[in-house]
């Protein structure tokens, strides 16, 4: 457990530090381990844990990392934002982009209700956000980290921004919800829900499924980002972003 926790502080360190980060647990199952004393050492910082990240849910994002499955990581009440807001660029090592499909639960998901089916926790969502997952690229290079590392360090993530909330009842067809990214006024990439793992519902049920494994749960309040509909997109400072998913709304941030 010694090794575990090193592991932890190391990260949390880098993190703190803007340093890149030199950690290689021994596989996924350690670099979950880690990623679990990771989020007790952060709560001071970026406050409790409101959710979960899935990354790698789609063929797109699974080519570019080069692992093929999702992988997990925390979300933290700190860098939850609202849609509008201002960040600034140099709070990051390299900050990214991704657009996503956010769902809010409305009850549990316990670890003992395991197995869970997309039709399951469908039904335990309460509503929808249109998101931007805020991603920092705080390695040396990440393309030969290896996934245990990346889970270790919540696989890139560094927050997130929120559109309006949209109930349940009036959401489209995810699968269907094509989903656009916009850099400075331009379209550079799309996507659409079916993107991801088929599903938004496949994702969220992995997610459960994972923690579950793990004896933990979801809960009800929780925010779940279900994965990329596109590639990561890279930025610099002065851009502005907005995410367009049909039937959902509107989200943007500026990194200043």
């Amino acid at each position: 457990m010694d090794k575990i926790l090193a592991a932890a502080k190391a990260i949390a360190l880098a993190r703190r530090n803007h340093a890149p980060l030199e950690i290689a647990p021994a596989d996924e199952a350690e670099g979950y381990q880690v990623q679990r004393a990771l989020h007790d050492l952060l709560l001071q910082h970026v406050g409790p844990l409101v959710g979960y990240k899935i990354g790698c849910t789609s063929q797109v994002m699974q080519d570019y990392i080069g692992i093929p499955h999702p992988c997990g990581g925390g979300v933290f009440q700190k860098g939850v934002h609202d849609s509008g807001v201002q960040l600034a660029a140099a709070d990051y090592v390299r900050v990214g982009v991704e657009c996503e499909i956010a769902v809010r639960l409305k009850r549990n998901l316990a670890a003992g209700e395991a197995p869970f089916t997309a039709e399951w926790v469908g039904e335990a969502v309460e509503a929808y956000h249109p998101a931007i997952e805020i991603v920092d690229d705080r390695y040396v290079n990440w393309e030969t980290m290896g996934a245990p590392t990346l889970i270790a360090d919540d696989f890139f993530a560094a927050g997130c921004v929120l559109g309006e909330i949209v109930p349940r009842s009036s959401v489209p067809d995810l699968k269907a919800v094509k989903g656009r990214a916009i850099v400075n006024g331009e379209e550079v990439s799309h996507g659409t829900g079916a993107d991801v793992l088929g599903h938004p519902h496949n994702a969220l049920a992995w997610l459960a499924n994972h923690l579950a494994a793990e004896g933990k749960g979801l809960h009800a309040g929780q925010l779940v980002l279900t994965g990329s509909l596109v590639k990561t997109l890279w930025l610099k400072a002065g851009d502005k972003v907005r995410m367009e998913l049909d039937g959902l709304g509107v989200v943007e941030a500026e990194f200043t």
